[in-house]
């Protein structure tokens, strides 16, 4: 079977797996290890605490340094309360597109690597491939720490990291990073005819949120900024809130979560104090005026570190080789890579699809693109191969 075919074939297995972050990744991850062992390939499995979840790690050629991590995350994103115009884990084919939740974010970085098992298994590499999947990307990149852990502590060192997200098979060498956070408000409960009796959690949470938004916009005016990102600047925003009891009741209780994406150049941590000090100095004491049970909470959940330029590294140079790009690209979203870095490990993105798709209705992606994904695997092999 051609290389593309065999491709489009393991896309098609993958995305039938609905592994949604709220659900068990296991029923992908052990075909992975089927396929993997098929082609004599041993894998090792590093589950999450409930055993619900596992990354896998496994490696093509000699155990020696100097070589490759193609490295991918298993979990989609929702297809809840989208209009879906076919069904979301079978792959269509329309148009020269392949449609499916995780088609282009990520499984068909993952299954194209897949796919050219066979051929890495008959070459005569000279420095090895490392298969580097990962859960729980979709919901604050929390799974692949212990995947780096192990990599680190049992691999020899390799040269390049790629992790394949959605880039139009473009180099991408930087991307922000992104704090989530949870603040909670605990009110003090009235009848909403008697204000000056209570403390409306709801409406705290509202001027809470405003100040982030000025916040947010002071930070696009004179913060960092770096054209070669969209938007050029840090930006806060404010993504889910619930809270109160009845209409007629000062809420007693009300909770949103926001989130920071920072620049490489710009510290998160920053804006949550500044954020955190104001509630503690400002606001709270005006609320405690009223009743002794008011509170502010504030806890970052999930921290990405940022992708930082390195210019010139071992995988910049990699990448650049094997596609021909060398423009420099940056982006707003936030990937594993950063955190690939943060371990020691020279690190871009590089994979096949447009993020434009990423967690949309009907997503797909272009068969243009596995070309060009089969593509740059076969020629990674030839070169790991000299």
């Amino acid at each position: 079977m051609p290389n593309n075919a065999r491709a489009i074939a393991m896309l098609k297995t993958l995305v039938g797996f609905d592994t949604v972050s709220r659900k068990s990744n296991l029923a992908l991850i052990e075909h992975v290890r089927g396929v993997l062992a098929s082609n004599g390939i041993e894998s090792r499995l590093v589950y999450n605490e409930s055993k619900t979840k596992a990354n896998l790690l496994a490696s093509v050629g000699p155990n020696v340094p100097g070589g490759v991590v193609l490295s991918g995350h298993t979990d989609v994103v929702p297809v809840e309360d989208q209009d879906w115009h076919s069904d979301p884990f079978v792959v269509t084919e329309k148009d020269g597109k392949l449609y499916g939740r995780g088609t282009a974010d990520m499984k068909a970085f993952v299954a194209i690597a897949l796919a050219a098992l066979p051929d890495m298994t008959k070459a005569n590499l000279k420095r090895p491939i490392h298969f580097a999947f990962s859960y729980d990307e979709e919901v604050g990149c929390i799974g692949v720490p212990s995947l780096i852990k192990l990599l680190n502590a049992e691999l020899p060192k390799p040269s390049a990291v790629v992790v394949g997200e959605p880039t139009d098979m473009k180099v991408v060498t930087a991307h922000k990073g992104v704090t989530g956070v949870r603040t909670v408000v605990t009110g003090h409960e009235a009848h909403s005819s008697l204000p000056h009796r209570g403390v409306s959690a709801v409406m705290v949470a509202a001027e809470l949120i405003e100040y982030l938004r000025a916040m947010s916009a002071e930070a696009a005016i004179s913060g960092p900024r770096n054209p070669l990102f969209e938007p050029e600047h840090t930006t806060i925003t404010i993504n889910r809130i619930e809270g109160g009891t009845a209409p007629n009741i000062m809420a007693g209780h009300c909770a949103f979560q926001w989130d920071v994406r920072a620049l490489p150049e710009d510290d998160p941590t920053i804006y949550i104090k500044r954020f955190t000090d104001h509630c503690r100095d400002v606001v709270l004491p005006r609320l405690l005026a009223v009743s002794p049970t008011c509170k502010i909470e504030t806890v970052p959940r999930a921290a990405t570190p940022a992708l930082k330029p390195e210019k010139n590294s071992e995988a910049e140079q990699l990448c650049r080789m094997l596609t021909g790009d060398n423009v420099t690209r940056h982006v707003s979203f936030a990937a594993e890579a950063g955190q690939f870095q943060l371990s020691g490990l020279a690190t871009v993105i590089c994979g096949p699809g447009s993020i434009t798709q990423a967690h949309q209705p009907n997503e797909f992606i272009e068969l243009s693109q596995i070309k060009l994904g089969v593509k740059f695997v076969d020629d990674l092999i030839r070169h790991l191969s000299r």
